[in-house]
């Protein structure tokens, strides 16, 4: 592959990987399901509680049904795509979530955060464009999301 090429759809899964958590922390949560494949997944395997959620349709609703409360802002860091063809790539990237539910304004006092983990991605071009065909979170540190 062409090393320009390479370099722009690293630059592309990247750019995916940063609007995800720019959408759930400062946008509209339900728009994260843009950014997949209309086939797309995101799941939690075990240890995590087994959740998996298929369909663009369906990641709209999920991601959509985020507590209206909520306010969170999630780190990323640790970012290594691979480009396996002009047509897919995987990647794995580390994140942290400060997050705290019954947010009404103002400032929080800061805590720890109450994740820490990473994603396993599948991006695959679509229509000209690269998108999210798979994402799988690990979480090996996590707690519960506390009130204000």
């Amino acid at each position: 592959m062409d090393p320009v090429r390479r370099l722009l759809a690293e630059r592309a899964c990247e750019r995916l990987i940063l609007d995800f958590v720019h959408r759930l922390d400062l946008g509209e949560p339900a728009q994260v399901a843009e950014l997949f494949t209309e086939d797309g997944s995101w799941e939690w395997p075990p240890p995590g509680d087994g959740r998996a959620v298929r369909g663009r349709a369906a990641l709209r609703e999920y991601f959509g049904g985020r507590p209206a409360d909520r306010l969170s802002r999630r780190l990323m860091s640790n970012v290594l795509v691979t480009v396996d063809s002009p047509e897919t790539a995987t990647a794995v990237s580390y994140f942290s979530t400060h997050r705290v539910d019954g947010y009404s304004g103002g400032l929080v006092p800061a805590g720890p955060p109450v994740q820490i983990g990473h994603y396993e991605d599948r991006f695959r071009r679509a229509d000209g464009r690269w998108l999210l065909a798979s994402r799988v979170l690990h979480l090996p540190f996590g707690g519960p999301t506390p009130r204000v």
